[in-house]
């Protein structure tokens, strides 16, 4: 079973910009982006089809890119034009396997 190791995670203040890397143990195909809220429920953010398209949250779109380097098997969240609200834990997905990462804490705050 694939392994994930999320990083890229901090502290930062609005309008900042962070970029989140999973590294995988194995080949990725469809990977996603998922976020956690504190007394929310887990939500995608980004992710990856099994054919290669990227789709994004309403609440993220213009605003984070999801990327990817077949090569070093890592899947990338660059974040953007950060808010306050984009606070929550981060995880990396790997939907053929439903495996998930441990996931990476993101603060936005001044």
């Amino acid at each position: 079973q694939v392994q994930l190791v999320e990083s890229g995670g901090g502290l930062v203040q609005p309008g900042g910009s962070l970029r989140l890397s999973c590294a995988a143990s194995g080949s990725i195909n469809a990977m996603g982006w998922y976020r956690q809220a504190p007394g929310k429920q887990r939500e995608l953010v980004a992710r990856f089809s099994s054919i290669g398209s990227a789709n994004y949250a309403d609440s993220v779109r213009g605003r984070f890119t999801i990327s990817r380097d077949n090569a070093k098997n890592t899947v990338y969240l660059q974040m953007n034009s950060l808010k306050p609200e984009d606070t929550a834990v981060y995880y990396c997905k790997d939907e053929r396997s439903d495996t998930w990462g441990q996931g990476t804490q993101v603060t936005v705050s001044s």
